[in-house]
């Protein structure tokens, strides 16, 4: 027997299309996310994680209707944030197939939607997403409606909040790191996890397994979560949906024997 945690591949959507950021900026059109799905049922991904990235910008709710079109082909646990701002649309998401809600904007406009949402479907299926960007000096601020809002709240506070709430994980973006494929933020991953006692999942900055690897034992998180590295092929960036092999994951240390 091994240890197998969660290896997430992170989808970004706009505009009902599958994109890339660099830096939560300059979103890059990849193509249709239901092809996507489709390729992570066939590589066996044991989870998916989608997040629309104009929902909190524009102040649009979640579009159920499309939404559904995704969740009807995957064949994999999913979870979805994006412009979640009440209870009733955490209902509609769950009645269309997501096993969990990713909220990060009304964690600081309405942080009591993380209470009412724990209490009726359990922590397990609320994650809290934390988007943290490095400033002058080292300095760390959050950041809502996907990076474009700052707010001066310190990180290690913020996720003992959510957690204080009734979430049940966090999702750590580092904003410095998304899309440059340089590897993990290891110590801010470090420092989140050694704050809470709820599942941490890491994402920003992954290009190979190596960093899974890192990330995993080196900075605590609980689950690797990755964009890039699960869409683009080679130097060039060729668009490719890929997924390593579990024997590759066994091979560089990412499950490992018990």
């Amino acid at each position: 027997m091994y240890s197998r945690p969660r290896i997430i591949p992170c989808l970004l959507l706009q505009d009902q299309g599958l994109v890339k950021t660099i830096k939560f900026t300059d979103a890059n059109y990849l193509g249709d996310p239901i092809n996507a799905v489709k390729i992570f049922n066939e590589k066996g991904v044991d989870e998916l994680c989608l997040l629309d990235i104009n929902a909190s910008k524009k102040g649009t709710a979640p579009d159920i209707e499309y939404l559904k079109s995704i969740t009807t082909e995957a064949f994999m646990p999913l979870s979805y944030g994006g412009g979640i701002t009440s209870l009733e649309e955490i209902k509609k998401l769950f009645h269309i197939g997501f096993e969990k809600v990713i909220i990060n904007t009304a964690l600081v406009k309405n942080p009591q939607l993380i209470k009412e949402a724990s209490t009726f479907a359990g922590s397990q299926s609320i994650v809290a997403s934390i988007d943290v960007k490095s400033e002058f000096m080292g300095k760390q601020y959050c950041y809502i409606k996907c990076g474009t809002e700052k707010v001066k709240i310190d990180p290690i506070f913020m996720v003992k909040e959510a957690e204080r709430l009734g979430a049940g994980e966090i999702l750590l973006n580092s904003i410095n790191r998304d899309g440059t494929m340089q590897g993990y933020d290891i110590n801010l991953v470090k420092q989140i996890s050694q704050s809470v006692n709820i599942p941490v999942i890491a994402c920003g900055g992954a290009k190979d397994i190596t960093d899974l690897h890192h990330v995993l034992n080196d900075g605590g998180a609980h689950a690797a979560a990755a964009g890039s590295m699960f869409v683009y092929f080679g130097r060039k960036k060729a668009v490719l949906i890929n997924f390593p092999s579990e024997m590759d994951l066994i091979n560089e240390g990412v499950y490992s024997n018990e």
